[in-house]
């Protein structure tokens, strides 16, 4: 019987490390990640097959379309490439970076366009409910947290009362960032009416192998024309408290223009995956003309979303060729500052090449391990001649980025190897020296308030606690 036992198991083990084997082959595009997840399934029999089917899964098959109003493909019209929409750019790179992003996203860079930004949930919270306040036909909003507290509350009171004069309301959630198990604010909304999605959120064995899989987009739409996204969840912890300072830090975007629509393709697209409903009519996609509204600013902007299906790596590659094509500076603002090797070393070949490169990270982050590993992550760049700088407490979860001072980029994505390949995440490209100028300015404020962090401070920590970093940095593909 014992025999038995053993060779059943032994086919078991042959089996499993066999799908896995396959199934890595013909998904994964990393070699060395491949031999790693090869070797463990075979050499830890039904362990190593496990992990890899609770982390090693990062590819979701879905219908590769863009969702837009009926009758309308949302393709790029190659009469509107990047040359006809920039009419003026400093640099030859500036004009390689948008004509990149033709390519990579497929979508057109749109002109007409304005950008607010606001800084922290004092200012983007009464915006956001105010427009939800003001909507008369629809309402989408996704978001990674969205919080039973104070504030999750304020907007499900303000989203309930959306749907009840008739105003259609969406809103998408991700199945762990607003708690897998418990979910009040959720159920409240649907007890009030509101249609609620959770991504990638269920209980089905054969699903949790998309557990480790997040949908970190933060974006909210109304009536298709005015839209906020940016980094910021909704939770108490992006308000002023007690102490009249936020516990989180964060920049949201106010926009209003053509870009809408490319937000609200993304938001429908991410949708009908979820539950099934196709977003139609003029509530979700007005006819601008129709409703009498023309260009809102002067800024040209592109959407531009990633994630693990047909999406994966877009804002990577579009990040790496923007530092690819600077000539003076780069500024990056991150909370967790982790790429992996190829991006890493895009930005370091900059620095080499004598633009300015300019890196700020939280001195504390909101997890310790990040901290660990952060700090051997930076201790290979600081001899490279690029500047770091800490921000203070409380935790900054800020993510800008410009370039030469007339490309910036805001939205959901960390420089981390989560964001670039097992999230979905969303990005808005701006150019023009008033957008940049913006966010420059939002830049220099932060560094005036930061110190600046040097090789010594970094080669001054003692061996265990240099051993405990760099280990910690074994885990960033899954931090």
């Amino acid at each position: 019987m014992d025999n038995l036992t053993g060779t059943l198991l032994g086919i078991a083990h042959v089996v499993a490390a066999s799908f896995v084997t396959l199934h890595v082959l013909l998904s994964h595009r990393e070699v060395r990640s491949s031999i790693g997840w090869i070797a463990l399934s075979w050499l830890s029999p039904f362990i190593g097959s496990s992990i890899y089917l609770a982390f090693g899964v990062n590819r979701i098959a879905r219908r590769a379309r863009r969702l837009g109003p009926p009758g309308k493909t949302c393709v790029i019209d190659h009469s509107k490439r990047a040359p006809q929409v920039l009419e003026r750019v400093p640099t030859s790179g500036i004009m390689s970076i948008a004509l990149a992003g033709d390519a990579i996203t497929g979508l057109e860079l749109t002109r007409g366009n304005s950008l607010e930004l606001l800084l922290d949930g004092d200012a983007a919270y009464p915006a956001m409910l105010e427009a939800i306040g003001k909507a008369r036909h629809s309402v989408a909003l996704a978001s990674y947290i969205f919080a039973s507290d104070n504030i999750g509350n304020r907007f499900a009171d303000a989203l309930i009362a959306a749907s009840k004069r008739g105003v259609a309301v969406r809103v998408l959630a991700d199945g762990i960032g607003s708690g897998y198990f418990r979910a009040p604010v959720l159920s409240r909304l649907r007890r009030g009416g509101v249609k609620v999605g959770r991504f990638l959120h269920d209980w089905a064995p054969w699903a949790m192998t998309f557990i480790n899989l997040r949908n970190h987009k933060k974006m909210l739409i109304i009536d298709g024309r005015v839209a906020f996204t940016g980094g910021m969840n909704i939770s108490d912890d992006n308000a002023s408290g007690k102490n009249h300072c936020p516990r989180v830090r964060d920049v949201q975007g106010r926009i209003e223009g053509p870009i809408v629509e490319q937000l609200m393709q993304n938001f429908s697209a991410d949708w009908s995956f979820t539950t099934g409903e196709e977003l139609t009519g003029e509530a979700w996609w007005p006819e601008i003309a129709k409703a009498g509204v023309g260009p809102q600013g002067n800024i040209a902007m592109r959407g531009i979303a990633s994630g693990p299906d047909e999406s994966m790596g877009r804002i990577e590659a579009m990040l790496a060729t923007a530092v690819e094509q600077a000539t003076k500076r780069i500024r990056i603002v991150t909370p967790y500052f982790l790429p992996e090797d190829r991006l890493f070393e895009v930005v370091r070949r900059a620095a080499l090449r004598g633009v300015l490169v300019e890196i700020l990270v939280p001195e504390k982050t909101n997890h310790f391990y990040f901290n660990w590993a952060t700090a051997a992550h930076l201790e290979t760049i600081l001899m490279e001649g690029i500047d770091c700088y800490l921000s203070p407490e409380p935790f900054d979860h800020t993510k800008l980025m410009s370039v030469d001072g007339y490309w910036c980029t805001l939205g959901s994505a960390n420089w981390d190897a989560r964001s670039m390949r097992l999230n979905f995440e969303y990005q808005v490209e701006c150019y023009g020296h008033e957008a940049t100028g913006a966010v420059d300015a939002i830049i220099d404020a932060k560094i005036a308030n930061a110190k600046k962090l040097t090789a010594l401070m970094l080669a001054g920590r003692p061996t265990p606690i240099r051993l405990r970093d760099a280990s910690a940095r074994l885990l960033l593909p899954y931090l």
